[in-house]
Parts: C-alpha cells; structure tokens; sequence
C-alpha cells in the first residue's frame, strides 16, 4: 500500500471538508443555527467562480486568473450566506423553536435554490480552469501536484486569516462570544443579527473555498453541493459541534478514512465507511471528539 499516496490525499480532502466543517460548527455554537444550505451556497460559488472565468478571465493576464476565480467563488459564497440570513435566520431566531424552524428554513432554502440554478443554468456540468498550474513536486516517495499544493495552502492561508480575525478584531470577538455564551453575549449588549450578518458571510466565504478547490476535481453542477454538505455536516458532528478543533481533528480522521477506503475497496464504499466511523466516535464521546462548547448553549 503506498501509504504517501494515502496521506496526500487525505491531508487534501481534510483541508477541503474541514473548512466547510469549520463554518458549518461556527454557524452553530454562535447563531444556533444548524444551516442545511450549504449545498446551495456551495453550488452558488461554484457557478460565481464559473462565470468570472468565463466572462472575467479572458479580460486577465494569465497570472492573475487563478486568484480571481478564487475571488469570485469566495465573494459568492459570502453573498450567499447574507442571503439565507436574511431569509432565515433574521426573521425567525427570536421565534420559539427556533432550531426546528432554523433545520427547516435552511433546507427550504436549499431545495428552491439548486431548483433555480438548475433552471438558470441548465443541468449540464461546468468545469472550471487550473488555477494552481500544472506543475509537481517530487520528493523520494512522494509526488505533490501544483493543485494538491495550492488547496492545502489556500484552505490553511485562509482560516489562519479567519481565526486571527476572529481573535483580534472587535466583531471577530462579538462572535467569540456568542461561540462561548450567546446569552450572556446578548445581555452584554452584543447585537444578535448584526453578529448573523458577519457569521454567515464568512462561513458562506469559507464554503466558496471549498467549493473552488474541490471544483478542480470535480465539475460543477446544480447539486453537486450535497455530498460535501453532509461531509461537511458529519465532520462537524463527529468533531463535536462549536469545536473548530474538533473539526480539524475530526476532518484528518474522516479524510484518512476516504483515502485509505478508496484505495482498498473503493470509492462506492467510502460513505458507508465513513458513517460507521462516525457513529464508532460518538458511542464513545456522544458530544463528538471535542464536543464541550455545546454546553455553554444549554446552560
């Protein structure tokens, strides 16, 4: 077994689904929300991305293609998110029940979205354009392809930027806060939707990402979102929901997991395995791997 081959790959598909994760478990512990949109918002940034290649890309110099691709796909996810805070979490996240009304308001989203997609742009699948080149890196053992390279240093370049942010600036805090203690964030006078406005931009920027980077694999298409989503869904879960450590652990564990199935018995069986993982991990640490935040929200 090239067990090089194996990791590469997973470090790849960690990188991936993990910042898809990362945004999915800080909807959570922040708004509450358990987004079920993100297939939308993921096939969203795929066709922002398609359309700046297309009709902004040939304006370029070749250099600067690539970057502004990404652009487009971040900036559309981001786009998509304030849309489905405005929909469904602004009216509705005073309301009683708000997480059952949240699960269904998100999923409506997510159904009339790829529907229109599929209306607008057809069911035929876009690809988009090498935006890391076409180069490699060889080592003894090891060859690293330019886009294997460019999605792990996009996806850790880009939340290094988003967790420093959320560290050091004013709102980055605001957030924080509501991730640790949302009533306690609201009784000190820490604004609940301006706060969703900020949270849903940059978890939809970071499912653009992802959706830029797992285009260079796959195509794009109305509903390719909704396998990363549940991926992206069952790494949270797994890793414990609020915990973006736990949802890089979790991402590495879940990313082994596919590399190492696909290898050995195929890719047809990489979701059965991957749930039988899951559901291993959460018979022994029911809150997930790093599940603790959650408490703060029942508290």
């Amino acid at each position: 077994m090239d067990w090089a081959f194996i990791f590469v790959n997973a470090v790849v598909l960690a990188c991936i689904y993990g910042t898809l994760a990362i945004g999915i478990s800080i909807t959570w512990s922040s708004l509450g929300l358990v987004n079920l949109s993100y297939a939308y918002i993921f096939a969203l940034s795929g066709y922002g991305a398609w359309l700046v290649a297309q009709f902004v890309g040939p304006s370029l110099p070749a250099v600067l293609v690539g970057p502004a691709v990404m652009a487009g796909g971040i900036l559309t996810g981001a786009f998509g998110g304030l849309i489905v805070c405005a929909l469904a979490f602004i009216p509705i996240h005073d309301k009683p029940n708000f997480t059952v009304r949240g699960l269904i308001a998100t999923l409506a989203i997510n159904l009339i979205g790829t529907q229109l997609l599929l209306w607008w742009f057809g069911p035929r699948s876009k690809n988009l354009p090498e935006i890391f080149g076409t180069g490699k890196i060889a080592a003894p053992g090891l060859v690293m392809t330019a886009d294997k390279i460019g999605n792990v240093l996009s996806s850790v370049i880009l939340l290094t930027v988003v967790l420093q942010w959320m560290r050091s600036s004013r709102r980055g805090l605001e957030i924080r806060a509501m991730m640790m203690n949302p009533h306690a964030a609201a009784i000190v006078g820490i604004g609940v939707r301006r706060t969703g406005f900020y949270v849903m931009a940059i978890t939809g920027g970071l499912a653009g990402l992802a959706a830029v980077l797992l285009s260079q694999t796959y195509y794009i298409a109305p509903f390719s979102g909704l396998t990363p989503m549940i991926k992206g869904v069952s790494i949270a879960l797994c890793g414990g929901l609020g915990s973006v450590r736990g949802a890089v652990i979790a991402a590495l564990l879940l990313g082994l997991n596919e590399a190492i199935t696909s290898v050995t018995l195929g890719g047809q069986y990489v979701l059965m395995t991957q749930f039988l993982a899951i559901i291993i991990v959460l018979l022994i640490r029911p809150r997930g791997i790093a599940g603790i935040l959650d408490k703060a929200r029942e508290a």
